[in-house]
């Protein structure tokens, strides 16, 4: 055993004195010649231990040196590796470009920041001839798949960490067809990355890229076509000019504030309220624990607080790269609803369909009219689609699925109106295929300024839909769990419940009707027992539908240490009972983690307000 540490520790120290070498940034350098110099293996084996995994979410991890972080040197390796799968792929690369955006965060101790890796990016791709659209400002992350698509280029980058937390970055991919990236361009790029580790020349060179003919800023021209675009989602104006509905707008120290402001002017709206603590960018994300809506209500106290003092019903916050958004609503008791995810997704269905069939002049084309989902996210696209008579489509989690679908049904020539998932991500408008926060909230505001003259509110209408379409009850939470092997080993006993092979036909007392696994491409409903959805060995996703209707979904998260589950429950239209539905969903709930999760066993970290 002690050979193989010293052999792993002499490993690891190659790597670092090899690091010494090639890295430039004063600030990373430093913290690695003081570890080999302290000679801590534990240490160099936080830093050196594996390298950042290249997935279809591209990068994702915590600023810092070594190649377990993002860092200048890292970033440049990344870039090499992408530039050379680009140059392989498309023949006109020097023609077209990509596009490159970034938000405002930073890392002090380290030296690195979104704005920085931007500029080595593009510096990476400029030393080859390719042409770069930098943006000069930090910006929304839909504005790099809309810059994609709307000039044409072969791909985008977008530097952020979206809500993760403050001491993280990341670096996602845009293709030419402006979804993110899905398989097998992850693993082409990861396999470049490996072959590029070394800088090119130029590679520290990154003032050269201000002189350089190749160097263009789309900044002006997106501003402007961009909220053009939108406005085509826009169909109330008169209503806009004139509603009395206040709305308060937080960007939680990210990006959005500017934008969103752009967009309301854009609709004839007046300006939301801003909460002035959290209007600016601060990579510190001083006011909040996490920067994530998505969390509930600790990150809108702030919002809370404003919109009491200015009289304002509505709330919207955008997370910090302003992809998603959360919408919460005063009710008449004066408490506040801030709606899940999947409560808004029915909303902005709703609404987005409603005004599609009031503007469309061909009664025939409902036939080419598609809405789409996530398999974890809510099925009240499926009911409305049912009655309404339009396509509804669910694809795998995350929106580098429903992009990348929804632009081969626009190829096709169908009109894709609204795609949606439950982590609070909507795609309003078919300019952007990705989720987009800053149209989301400019419509959702639209629709409540509608329904303000019916005088009704979002919750009101939220029970109306449920009424028309049948009540759609959803429960979503997660468990933290930093050790992967315990992940591996609980669904591996779900997959071998009652013996090899065996998964659980009961959770408590509940009857499981149905098992779709995902992982392993086993699904019983279907006649030959395989799934139609994409598998993936990679990550962990089973779906149990249960004999009262009910469906809870387990899965691990790509981009953090989480195991989460998604339930629903759905009643047909007419049925009111909603207490009653919802007892019955905490049950299932209660019985999924107690009989499936057991959290005491396995030492799951529980997720707390």
């Amino acid at each position: 055993m002690a050979a193989r540490g010293s052999a792993g520790d002499a490993a690891l120290r190659r790597a670092a004195e090899q690091w010494l070498l090639w890295d430039k940034n004063p600030k990373t350098y430093a913290i690695v010649k003081q570890l080999l110099a302290e000679g801590n293996a534990g240490e160099l084996q936080k830093y050196f231990g594996s390298r950042m995994e290249f997935g279809t979410a591209g990068l994702r991890a915590a600023m810092g040196a070594g190649i377990s972080h993002m860092n200048d040197l890292t970033i440049i390796q990344t870039t090499q590796g992408f530039c050379r799968y680009l140059e392989k792929n498309f023949s006109d690369l020097k023609k077209r470009g990509v596009v490159i955006g970034f938000d405002a965060r930073a890392h002090l101790s380290s030296g690195g920041s979104s704005k920085r890796f931007a500029r080595l990016a593009a510096n990476t791709f400029i030393s080859q001839g390719v042409p770069v659209y930098l943006f000069s400002d930090i910006v929304p992350t839909p504005f790099v798949p809309y810059t994609v698509t709307h000039l044409k280029l072969c791909a985008g980058i977008m530097v952020t960490a979206s809500h993760n937390p403050k001491q993280d970055n990341g670096y996602k991919v845009y293709w030419e067809n402006g979804a993110q990236i899905i398989s097998p361009h992850d693993k082409g790029i990861s396999q470049a990355i490996e072959e590029n580790q070394e800088p090119w020349p130029q590679a520290w060179d990154e003032k050269l890229i201000d002189s350089s003919p190749l160097l263009h800023d789309p900044y002006a021209m997106v501003n402007k076509e961009y909220f053009k675009d939108i406005q085509k989602q826009c169909f109330y104006r008169n209503i806009n000019k004139e509603t009395n509905l206040k709305f308060v707008h937080t960007s939680v120290h990210g990006v959005g504030h500017k934008f969103v402001q752009l967009a309301f002017k854009a609709f004839d709206l007046s300006p939301p309220f801003a909460v002035p603590e959290q209007k600016d960018p601060d990579p510190d994300f001083p006011t909040v624990k996490y920067p994530n809506p998505e969390e509930g209500k600790g990150v809108l106290t702030l919002s809370f607080a404003l919109a009491e003092k200015d009289g304002a019903r509505i709330i919207l916050a955008n997370d910090p790269d302003a992809d998603r958004l959360a919408v919460a609503e005063k009710q008449e008791s004066g408490e506040w609803k801030v709606f899940s995810g999947n409560e808004l997704g029915a909303l902005l269905g709703w609404w987005i369909f409603t005004c599609w069939k009031n503007n469309s002049r061909d009664t025939h084309a409902i036939k080419d009219v598609y809405m789409l989902s996530s398999t974890v996210s809510s099925k009240i696209l499926r009911a409305i689609a049912l009655k309404e008579g339009f396509h509804f489509e669910e694809t795998l989690t995350g929106f580098k699925w429903m992009g990348n679908r929804a632009k081969q049904l626009m190829d096709q020539g169908k009109a894709v109106l609204f795609a949606f998932e439950e982590a609070i991500g909507y795609m309003c408008c078919p300019a952007v295929l990705d989720k987009d926060g800053v149209s989301a909230a400019v419509i959702t505001a639209e629709m409540a300024s509608f329904l303000a003259t019916r005088n009704l509110s979002l919750s009101q209408q939220l029970k109306a839909v449920y009424d028309e379409y049948g009540f759609h009850i959803t429960k979503a939470s997660y468990f933290i769990c930093h050790d992967p092997e315990v992940i591996q080993q609980l669904f591996d006993n779900l997959r071998n419940f009652d013996g090899k092979n065996t998964y659980p036909k009961s959770c408590g007392r509940f009857k499981v009707s149905g098992i779709r696994d995902l992982t392993t491409g086993y699904d019983s409903s279907q006649p030959d027992q395989k799934a139609i959805l994409p598998t993936s060995k990679s990550s962990q996703m089973i779906t149990f539908t249960f004999a009262n209707g009910g469906v809870a979904t387990m899965r691990t998260s790509g981009t953090e240490p989480k195991i989460k589950y998604y339930s629903e429950l759905c009643a047909p239209p007419g049925n009111s009972d909603v207490e009653q539905l919802k007892k019955e969903l905490d049950e299932l709930v209660n019985a999924l983690e107690k009989h499936f999760f057991q959290p005491e066993k396995n030492k799951l970290q529980r997720k707390t307000e």
